[in-house]
Order: C-alpha cells, then structure tokens, then sequence
C-alpha cells in the first residue's frame, strides 16, 4: 500500500513565553491508502488537535508549529497556501467533527448545508445536487428526514445531526475521512449501521479512514493499526490485535481496564416523590405554505408518565430522536407542555416562568453539548458562578470562587483551570464544566442529557462514581438520559425506554435488563450487551 498521509515529529503549542501549551509533542505516524488508523487517548491527551492540524483548521495565531510535517500524498500541508487547502478540503480530506450542533451553520437548512459541498467542489446543479443529497441521507440512515431537509439544524435531534455531518463529510467520497468521536452522539443500533456503513465505504471507495475516539470497542472493529496518545505524545502504536492482546505500555493497560462497573446503591422504594408527570405531551406543530398552515404534528413527547423519587435515577433509554431530551427539558418546564407535572409535592405545569425562578436551583440539567451550552466570551469561573449569583448564594467572590474550585475538583477538573475558556478545553473536559455548573447550586432533581457521552472510559467510570457519590450524600433525584446502556445498567434503579415518543416498556432496572419484555428493548439490549451486529463481518464483544 502506497502512503497516503504522514505525519512526522509533529509540534502543535498555544500561546507563547510563560503561558505557552504544548499540546502535541513529537507525534508521528502514518496512514497507508485504504487504511483505518485509530488515534485513542483520554480527553485532553492531544487526538482532536493532531486531527486539526492534518486540514490547518486550528487558529492562528493562538495555535502553531514549532515543527514537524504534515504531508498528504507527499505534498506538506504546514504553510500550504489557503487557495490550496480549500481545494483539498471536503473534496479529497473530509472530516466528522465532535460536536455536530456547534460545526453546523444555524441559520442554513440541512439541505444547503449538504449540497454547499457539492456546488463548491463539484459545480452540480441544484437539481443534481438534491438527488445526491436525497441519496446521502438514505447512506446514513435519515431517509425517514428527507422531507426535513428545508429544516434548520435545532430542530433535529442529536444524533440525527451528527448523521447530518457524516453525510456532509462523505458527499465527494474522499480519499481521506478523518471521524472526530463519530458516533459520541449515537445510540447503540445507529451506532452500528454507522461503523458498517464506514466499513463498507473504505472497502467500495478504498478510502482510509483516520479514527479519533476514546470507545475501545469501536477502535477493536474499525481500526487496523492503533496509536495511543497521553499529554500530547504517542505512547505506543502497532496492529490492533497486538495493542488489545499485548499492550505494552502501562498506559495502554490503564485505557483496556477502564470502564464504569458496578450498580446503583439501594434506595427505599417509598422514598418521596421528587418528580413526577401524568400524561405528558410535546407535540411540535408542522406547518406549511405562505401562510403557514398546520398541516400535522411530531409527537416528541405522546402521553409519557412517570416517576422520580429522591436518592433513585430513573434511566432514560431509546434511539436518537425518540424524544428523550424533549421530555428532559419539558419535565423542567424548558419546553411547552400539556399534562401535570410536579415538583417535589408542588404543581409546577401551570406556573408561569417568574414564579418558577426561585425552584430553578433545585431543578437544574446538564446538557447533551457541552460546548453549545457554555457561553465563549465567559470563563470557567463566570460559567460556574453564574447560578451562585442568580442566585444569590455563595457569599462574596473569594468564597464563591472557592466553591467554584470545589465543584471543579468533585469533577475531576483543576480549579486552577477556572479562569480558562471554554475553548481551551478538550470535549470531554467541556463536558466535566457542564456537570460542575450544574451541581455548584446542590439541587435536589438533575436531568443529565447523555453526560458522558463525550467522556474517555475512565472518565466515564469517575463521573459514574461521582454522581453515585453525590446521590448518596445529596439523596439526589437523577433522570438520566443516555444511549449507552452499560452506563445506564451503573446508575439507574429503574428503566424507561421510549420510541417515536412513547413509553414501550418500563420497570426495575435489574428485571428490565435480565427479561426485557418488548422486541424494541430486545433489539437495544442485543446491540448493547451482546454486540451481535455484524460490523464488517467482526462480532464485538
């Protein structure tokens, strides 16, 4: 196989002088045509910025290269003209970024944002373009959306939009796809029709694939040859096989070992109601024309009951667009809602939106992107703060910022961090920030929406210690919202699984995961736990 990309002794630093950050430090590797390379590592250890730097998509001139070479069929990308690398981009090297709402434009529909790539690239024409975006959204499993494509991105769900994104990147079938945490967003069966539909690309197209992510089991299935990275520099790398059967660096163990275990800590079934509803519904209106006729609904939320009791976690489990999120926020009174809803003992469906500032502290959510939920222009400190002064609790600014600095630690972030901004922070470590704004006000109920989805396993087994940790000293009501069920088994005392916006089946955790009764349930479970589905011919384990 000839060389496709190389990457030799690369430097990647932010800042200068005293404040300087070297971010990646002498990093080489390489990957062949028709090669899946997987750059695995903790958040923060370097794998998204080498990623970056393969297309000059760092800024500058806060980011540079002190040295080393980025050379993609022999040409050197470092100090290419940006004429140059604009042809090379999205043409012959795409790339799936981590976080799909922030990477997708707001104010464009999904269809121009598609087709852009196809006028830029490959001059089609709009009625060319719109069969070849029709055809991507069946590649990547949204052939139920294409009478969607005039929507904006906000009105997709999570996973849908990362799905967006991989059409997106896969639209001039490259040479070269760099895939971010491509599935970070995806529950578990969208999960492995993406793996399968990548497989099958690199086999039909020869197209290599570059693999950032930090699920060990994807890298196991997808990846030929391994490179593992810590603070910057690469550790180890070599086969996939031999990295998994015979690791040789410490480090490597550490990342092979690492995954949430355990179960939720017993909580008295007649402990009292922190949150309940009773017919729940969200239903968003469609409307069409000039005049903007309602022509129907989507039922994100259709008739949902439940039950949240203090110290219990209530796992919320389901396929991307399902209306997880969308009963979240409804419970909390985020989004419009028919049907009751109360809040430790008080009606709160009724109440108007100044009325319900004074529960806020003791309701609070984290949300599913961490990045689109902490506002750039403030700092970790003002981020974390900001409930506290609402608020008005914490006393004077020493004292909050040492509860700052608490809430930092709880989470596993250095308080010496706080007065760093969002952007200076790895996706996972953005996510941690989220989970500190939100327990910095000691609520008693949090909605947590997919909280450890961009976390690196060991980081999710801490985050799951911690919010076991905080559930006991607390008596902390948690729904939890997630599409990995191995963290959901961790953490829930009881279990609802949601389809098209209704409730399929629901119950203790230990008999739902032991005897699910429903073929719906079945089915995740399977693509969960036992990993039967067929990536490219290989069962996961």
């Amino acid at each position: 196989m000839s060389r496709l990309l190389e990457i030799g002794d690369l430097h990647v630093s932010f800042g200068r002088g005293a404040g300087e950050v070297r971010a990646v430090r002498g990093v080489s590797f390489h990957v062949d045509e028709g090669e899946s390379v997987a750059l695995v590592g903790e958040s923060g250890s370097g794998k998204s910025v080498t990623a970056l730097s393969v297309l000059q998509l760092l800024p500058y001139p806060a980011a540079r290269h002190p040295g080393g070479a980025i050379r993609f069929r022999g040409e050197d990308l470092i100090g290419a003209r940006p004429a140059r690398l604009r042809e090379i981009r999205g043409d012959r090297v795409a790339m799936i970024f981590q976080e799909p709402l922030t990477s997708l434009n707001p104010l464009h529909s999904i269809e121009k944002q598609v087709a852009e790539v196809l006028f830029v690239h490959k001059a089609m024409g709009r009625g060319q373009a719109r069969d070849r975006v029709e055809e991507l959204m069946v590649l990547v499993g949204l052939e139920d959306q294409i009478p969607r494509l005039s929507s904006l991105p906000h009105e997709f769900s999570g996973g849908q939009q990362q799905r967006v994104m991989i059409a997106m990147a896969l639209a001039n079938e490259p040479d070269l796809l760099i895939a971010d945490e491509p599935t970070t967003a995806l529950d578990v069966t969208v999960q492995a029709q993406i793996l399968k539909l990548l497989k099958d690309l690199r086999a039909r197209l020869g197209m290599s694939l570059l693999l950032i992510t930090h699920d060990l089991g994807i890298v196991r299935h997808m990846a030929d040859r391994v490179c593992v990275m810590t603070d910057g520099e690469i550790v180890e790398q070599g086969p996939t096989e031999d990295i998994f059967e015979r690791p040789g660096h410490a480090y490597t163990r550490h990342l092979l070992a690492a995954e949430p275990r355990g179960r939720p800590d017993p909580a008295p079934a007649n402990a009292p109601l922190a949150m309940h509803c009773r017919d729940l519904k969200v239903w968003f209106p469609i409307k069409t024309g000039l005049i903007r006729r309602v022509v129907g609904h989507v039922k994100a939320v259709d008739g949902i009951s439940l039950e949240v009791r203090r110290g219990h976690t209530l796992g919320v489990v389901g396929e991307s667009g399902s209306g997880k999120t969308t009963l979240g926020r409804a419970l909390l009174r985020l989004e419009g809602s028919e049907g009751a809803i109360r809040f430790n003992g008080d009606s709160i469906d009724g109440r108007r939106a100044r009325d319900l500032r004074p529960l806020r502290r003791h309701m609070q959510m984290v949300f599913q992107d961490p990045y689109g939920s902490l506002s750039p222009r403030l700092s970790v400190l003002q981020i974390v703060e900001e409930g506290l002064r609402v608020h008005g609790l914490g006393g004077d600014s020493r004292a909050r910022r040492r509860l700052v600095g608490d809430a930092l630690e709880e989470v596993g972030l250095d308080p010496a961090t706080m007065d760093r901004y969002p952007h200076e922070f790895s996706g996972g470590q953005r996510q941690r920030v989220s989970i500190a704004r939100a327990l910095v006000l000691k609520p008693s109920f949090i909605v947590l929406d997919e909280p450890t989805s961009a976390l690196d396993m060991s980081v999710q087994a801490q985050v799951v210690e911690l919010l076991r940790r905080l559930q006991r000293d607390h008596d902390l009501a948690y729904l939890f919202i997630s599409h990995d069920l191995k963290v959901v088994r961790a953490l829930a005392h009881d279990v609802l699984v949601m389809r098209a916006g209704r409730v399929v089946e629901q119950g203790p955790a230990d008999d739902l995961f032991a005897r699910p009764r429903h073929p719906y349930t079945r089915a995740l479970m399977a693509a969960a736990f036992e990993m039967k589905a067929d990536v490219g011919g290989v069962v996961a384990t």
